[in-house]
């Protein structure tokens, strides 16, 4: 017979043990590649599905992927972390510096990341007057409009709408999309960066891009063209690029270069 003193050592022992493996078993996930981003897509609720993903290489060699959607099926959400972290599917939203949002990024008249009024809250295009994404819901149609601040914006409804400043991309004026960008300072044009955008098509349909290999805003632009849409893109705007650029889907996460972003274009459904 094994005393009692002996089973109440050995039952410790075997919680000990069960203990140690457990704890193993959360560092080695937290510590193989994409560990911790399989822990937290756990914690994702409702996971969208109203979305084609797809993924293509251009010509070039930019390597594209892309969520399809309707614009209404999109919102705009602060995030403060990296989009493969972030409890949503989409992508990165526009440019930012350290905490503060210096792209427009408004949902019904107010801005994502602070309250109105507040400086890099979303609330205004940050010096510039820029290409901005607006999706009228009352119309239900797409627009890129340039504007700094947001009484410019035309809508049809001020409390249905969502606006998300970029770079103008200027689809249909191939002959003045350069100057365009650079009226509206856009950063590292000619330098090889991750790239990501929103574009639209003549039927409204809206393509979120994020791009997986480095390249010139042209190379993108022409990727863009050849890939996506079938030839029937209508316009977009360029969104912040580099380690910003970034994807989170149920097919892809590209984390960028693992960089927290303040904002994002999120599914809904």
């Amino acid at each position: 017979m094994i005393p009692m003193a002996w089973r109440g050592r050995a039952l410790g022992i075997a919680v000990a043990v069960g203990f140690l493996l457990l704890m193993s078993g959360l560092y080695f996930l937290s510590t193989r590649p994409g560990g911790m981003k399989h822990m937290e897509r756990m914690k994702l609720l409702n996971e969208p599905r109203e979305y084609a993903y797809s993924t293509a290489t251009a010509s070039n060699g930019m390597e594209l992927h892309v969520l399809q959607t309707d614009p209404a099926n999109v919102t705009l959400s602060a995030v403060r972390n990296n989009l493969t972290l972030a409890p949503f599917y989409g992508i990165n939203g526009g440019f930012f510096f350290e905490n503060d949002l210096l792209s427009m990024a408004i949902v019904n008249g107010l801005p994502v990341a602070g309250a109105a009024g507040t400086y890099g809250a979303g609330g205004e295009n940050v010096k510039y007057a820029r290409g901005t994404l607006v999706w009228d819901g009352a119309a239900d149609a797409l627009s890129v409009q340039v504007v700094k601040r947001p009484e410019e914006l035309q809508v049809t409804d001020r409390a249905s709408y969502w606006a998300q400043g970029g770079i103008s991309m200027s689809l249909g004026r191939d002959d003045a999309w350069v100057v365009q960008t650079q009226l509206e300072n856009a950063p590292f044009a000619e330098d090889d960066r991750l790239r990501s955008a929103a574009v639209y098509d003549d039927d409204g349909r809206l393509y979120l891009v994020v791009s997986r290999t480095r390249g010139t805003l042209t190379a993108f632009r022409e990727a863009i063209r050849e890939t996506v849409g079938q030839g029937k893109l209508k316009d977009g705007v360029f969104l912040d690029g580099d380690g910003s650029s970034q994807l989170r889907s149920r097919e892809m996460s590209l984390s960028g270069d693992n960089r927290p972003v303040i904002q994002m274009m999120s599914l809904i459904h």
